[in-house]
């Protein structure tokens, strides 16, 4: 493992870049358990930074469209020497790379599979990338815009947001002194690393710190636990719907000691069945793609309760939680002290910590009362037989007034949630349109996907 400067220090001159991009002693040694080799790794950096030297153009942009976690370290390792700008869109498919064109122009498109790409960039594969020199010492600004991810299909309309080295490299090395990432770590991920958590987790922290990661990303329980079972992963990069279907009979810990989870809240039932045949609590991380890490909590230990990372500043300010962090984008607002606001209300907990109580956005007139859609959600799955819930609002077509509906996975019919909803509720925050389905629709990122779920919605009348 690299030597880690200080945080604040670590992307100071040349030797601040050398130490955190320099090739490991022993190039021979796999960052793909029993596949791509480190030495291959910056062979493929070498190969994609020069791309940037054919190029005619200042600096080029690349759009990666791929998975495959050894492509995407070069990517990000040639790029900071000095190559192309990096895009990595939410999904590889046509409309959306059409999306991505409409905001960047794209000089190259790098992809690993065959796929109906738009007319435009130049299409790479991995057997195009041949250089035969490694990367050099020279690095581009830390505070310079090299990445840029779209988000998009949670909450409709996709995003893009710009990600700096310091951005990047100082979390990971943050989190990567956290949690004691050494060498001899074997990364397990259930999650895509075309989204910041899965990037970070199961790209860019085990790279810096020379572990392994398997290439795989694994989501259905049997084989999820085979992997783990079979190549002896110590880390588990995961989400909360993955926690969920992992309560079968025969979890067992083998060689785990870290499971992280992200991109939604952990059920603590789900938590604590994982912890009685693990031993492990599960670390949940707090964040955006715009914020990068906000925060994190042991599921089971810390209950409610987030701990602000060491390196993040944080204040409430009208119900409201700011933060400060060398990990926010360089396109996001801040106030006069460099603070961002975010979306989510929090309460102070005490001794350095916060409660979070949902979006400022969850808060919605109903009937002309204020309605808090995430207090609807948390009684909803309170319910007995309620594995799952969303609540979202629909304009009611008066003025500014919505109307709730709601999206439940479980085994009870509409008409009884109301009943017990009206049980605990007033009448105006009883959501009129119920409509049960067996799983509710995530994306690969293990986020709840909004466009589905407002589909299904629609479709169907439901209770009235």
């Amino acid at each position: 493992m690299k030597t880690h400067p200080e945080i604040a220090d670590c992307l100071t001159g040349t030797e601040g870049y050398r130490n955190i991009l320099s090739p490991p002693r022993d190039l021979n040694g796999e960052f793909i358990l029993n596949g791509c080799t480190y030495e291959a790794v910056y062979r493929l950096a070498a190969g994609i930074r020069h791309l940037q030297l054919s190029s005619e153009k200042s600096r080029a942009t690349i759009c990666l469209c791929t998975d495959d976690k050894a492509l995407l370290a070069a990517a990000l390792v040639a790029s900071l020497a000095g190559g192309p700008r990096l895009v990595i869109p939410y999904a590889f498919s046509r409309q959306v790379i059409e999306e991505v064109l409409e905001i960047l122009p794209l000089s190259f498109l790098l992809t690993d599979r065959p796929g109906n790409f738009p007319s435009g960039p130049e299409i790479i594969i991995p057997s195009m990338l041949h250089h035969d020199s490694v990367i050099s010492d020279t690095f581009i600004d830390p505070d310079d815009p090299f990445l840029m991810l779209f988000t998009g299909g949670s909450t409709g309309k996709p995003k893009v947001w710009s990600k700096t080295p310091r951005n990047m490299l100082a979390e990971a090395l943050h989190l990567s002194k956290k949690f004691d990432i050494s060498p001899d770590d074997l990364f397990l991920s259930t999650v895509p690393p075309r989204h910041i958590y899965g990037l970070l987790y199961s790209v860019l922290i085990p790279f810096i710190c020379s572990a392994r990661v398997l290439d795989g990303v694994y989501t259905f329980p049997r084989e999820i636990l085979r992997v783990a079972r079979d190549y002896r992963a110590s880390v588990m990069v995961s989400v909360p719907v993955h926690y969920r279907v992992l309560k079968v009979d025969d979890l067992q810990r083998h060689d785990l000691r870290i499971a992280f989870s992200s991109a939604g809240v952990l059920n603590k039932e789900d938590a604590v069945y994982f912890h009685s045949k693990t031993g492990l609590d599960i670390i949940e991380i707090y964040g955006s793609t715009e914020t990068g890490g906000v925060a994190t909590r042991h599921r089971l230990r810390d209950g409610e309760s987030w701990n602000p990372l060491e390196t993040v500043d944080w204040k409430i300010l009208n119900g409201r939680l700011h933060v400060r962090s060398a990990f926010i984008s360089p396109t996001l607002s801040l106030d006069g002290d460099g603070f961002f606001a975010i979306a989510d209300r929090a309460d102070s907990d005490g001794d350095q910590r916060f409660i979070l109580r949902g979006r400022e956005d969850d808060i919605v007139k109903v009937g002309g009362k204020r309605v808090d859609l995430a207090a609807v959600q948390t009684k909803l799955k309170k319910i007995p037989g309620v594995r799952d819930a969303v609540v979202i609002s629909f304009p009611s077509g008066k003025g500014r007034q919505n109307e709730l509906a709601v999206l439940v996975a479980g085994n009870l019919d509409p008409l009884q949630l109301r009943k017990h909803l009206a049980a605990v509720s007033e009448a105006y925050a009883v959501p009129r349109r119920i409509v049960v389905v067996e799983e509710i629709p995530v994306m690969a990122t293990g986020k709840y996907d909004r466009t589905k779920i407002e589909r299904i919605l629609l479709c169907n009348i439901g209770a009235e």
